[in-house]
This record gives structure tokens, sequence and C-alpha cells, in this order.
């Protein structure tokens, strides 16, 4: 009698389509700011400051170009003044290719490259960050600026955008549909990090207008990037009470899959990093994802902290990087949670890491020496 053969195992199809190939592998639609930085004395005490060019969607771009090694894009505004100069630059110096609608500044009033203040804080003093936003050149762009056509004529493989760029203007959250509806019939992948900012909403009638403006983007979504704070507070989606579960507890985010995919059957992947803070320089570190009905967790880690601000845009990338990679979603999960977890390290909002440290962090490395 023949021995039957051994049954076999094989992995599920993956959820997301992913194009093989395009002219960009990733294009991020945001605002570019600057980030000034007095490192670990408050502002009211400063006396200089370094410089970050940051911007959410920015900062996954450049972190799949420096670190990843992939062929990325940014759409935003640009301003000619020597604000602008600067921030192009540190868009050319971390291999990004920059797509603006330009805008002339009047010499006094703008328009302005906007100014974001983080302080680093340290041990049991918090970081600070407050922002000058006004006259901002990115919150003018509008429906019809970037010509999409034109721009995904050569391929697409992933279009990134999200809840800080469409809470800036009405013209926004409408230039971020154009964008998603356009990189659909390209045959992107379509990927919104909620980043729930409460005062930017507040601006435009608060919590319920957020909602309704986020669950339209939401509804042309592939990839959802959020905690389950920005579930509950950007889409209205019922939760549990997340204070009374450890930072590091992934199951309050996993209970909300079910409402959160019932309401957005077209999402396939649900993802957010985990955080639990002790003080400004010691975080406990992990990261959760959801795929076609499956969930994976990373391992806990604790992080020495030098500056937090970038980690969940390095997070992002790692995990965007994986699934563009074709990796399972546990490795797609381990990469974004140890870039992320890299980028802590390092001052300022964007990688400084290679691909072979991160491949090493997931893997399990440690911080021994390398020589």
């Amino acid at each position: 009698m023949d021995t039957p053969a051994p049954a076999r195992h094989d992995p599920p199809m993956p959820a997301l389509n992913v194009p093989p190939s395009g002219a960009f592998d990733l294009l991020s639609l945001g605002a570019l700011v600057h980030r000034l930085d007095p490192g670990v004395i408050p502002f009211r005490k400063a006396t200089e400051c370094h410089i970050h060019v940051s911007g959410g969607e920015f900062n996954v771009a450049a972190n799949l170009a420096d670190c990843f090694r992939l062929r990325t894009a940014v759409a935003s505004a640009m301003v000619d003044y020597p604000i602008g100069d600067l921030v192009e630059e540190r868009v050319r110096a971390m291999g990004v290719t920059g797509i603006y609608k330009r805008f002339k500044h009047d010499g006094v009033r703008g328009p302005n490259i906007a100014t974001v203040y983080s302080d680093r804080g340290h041990g049991a003093r918090a970081p600070v960050v407050f922002y000058n936003r006004a006259n901002e050149a990115a919150a003018a762009l509008a429906p019809g600026d970037i010509d999409w056509k034109a721009l995904f004529s050569g391929g697409l493989r992933w279009f990134h955008t999200g809840g800080i760029f469409a809470a800036l203007s009405e013209t926004t959250t409408e230039l971020i549909l154009e964008g998603m509806r356009a990189a659909k019939a390209a045959g992107a992948v379509t990927s919104f990090d909620l980043n729930y900012r409460g005062k930017l909403w507040l601006v435009r009638g608060g919590g319920p207008k957020a909602v309704a403006e986020l669950g339209r983007i939401v509804a042309l979504t592939d990839v959802l990037v959020g905690n389950e704070e920005d579930l509950q507070e950007g889409l209205g989606i019922p939760g549990p009470d997340v204070h009374a579960k450890s930072a590091l507890d992934p199951s309050a985010f996993l209970a909300m899959i079910d409402q959160v995919t019932k309401k957005y059957s077209n999402l396939k992947v649900l993802a957010t990093t985990l955080r639990a803070v002790h003080s400004t320089n010691r975080h406990s570190w992990s990261a959760v994802a959801w795929m076609d009905g499956q969930h994976s967790v990373a391992p806990s880690a604790e992080l020495d902290v030098l500056d937090r601000v970038g980690g969940g845009d390095g997070f992002a990338a790692g995990l965007f990087y994986g699934l563009l990679s074709g990796k399972g979603l546990e490795e797609a999960v381990r990469l974004g949670w140890a870039h992320g977890a890299l980028v802590t390290s390092f001052p300022g909002d964007t990688t400084m890491a290679t691909l072979e440290q991160v491949r090493a962090f997931a893997a399990g490395g440690s911080a021994r020496i390398q020589r």
C-alpha cells in the first residue's frame, strides 16, 4: 500500500494584494514640518535648539527610503523661503523624492512651514509639545493640486497618509480622499494612520467632525494604524476603558477589531504600538497587528529612550516594509516593533538605523557592542 503523502499546511493567502513593482514603493501625502528641539532643557530656559524635519507621513517615507532602501516620495506643500530650503534639503538627504505645490512667502506673514516645539523631558519630567501652525501652507492644499494620473503613471505599490494632515482643513481631507481614490484606481495598497489629535480637530468642530471625516477616509483604507483610543475617539467605535488595563495588554485593541471591521469591511490590516511609560527615558514597548482573521503580538522590550518622537512612525515603516516584502504577519510586526524601538534611541523624528540592525533586533539581538 502506498504511504499517503503528508498533509500540507499551506499558510493562508495574504489579505493584501501588493503590486510587485512600481515607480515608487510608497508615496506619502501630508504636511512637512520642522521641529525645534532644545534637548532636555525646557523652552522657558532654552538658549539653543536642534532642528528636525518631520511630519508623520514624511517620517514613514523617509524611514523606508533611508533604512529599508525602498523608493519613496512625499507629496506636500513647499514654501520658497529659507525654512523651505532647509526642509527640502532634508527630504532629499533622506532619499525621498519631493512632489510639491510651491507657495511664495510674502516676507512677513507667510504662508509658512509649520513649527513644532518639543523638548525631550527627562526622568520624571515629561516631554512638552506645542505648535505654531498659523497660516500653514500645507493646510491650503486642495483637490486638483496634485496630478495623480501623471504621478502614478509609472505604477505605485503603496499610498500612505494620516489623520494629522486630515485635521488641518476641509480641503486637506478632500485631497486625501482624491489621492486615496486615485491610488486604488492605480492598484496600490492604501494605508492611514489615525493619529487622532483632539486639539487640531477642535478648531474644525471637535469630535463629531473628526468621526465623520475620518470615517470617510477609513472607508477607502486597506491598512489602518491606530491604538484603541484613536479607534474610540477618531472613529466613534465603542470600546473598553483603556486605562483599566496594562498599556502592554493587547486585549483592549483586539476586542475592538470585530466592531471596526464590521463597520469598515474594506480593512485588511489593523495595527498599533503598545507602550507603557515608566519615566520619560524608560518605556516598555510592544506592538500588535491583525490581518485576515489572525493576529500577532510582538515581544515586550525595555527601552532606554533618548527621544520618543517618531517611534510610532518607525513601527509603521517597519510593518509596511515587511508587508511590501511579502513577509508574513508575525515577521512584519517584529520588523515594525524592532525599527520603532531603535528610532527612540536616536535624536530627531526619522531613522538612523540600518536594515541589518533592525533585522538583528527583530531576531532577538541585544545591545552588545558590534565589532
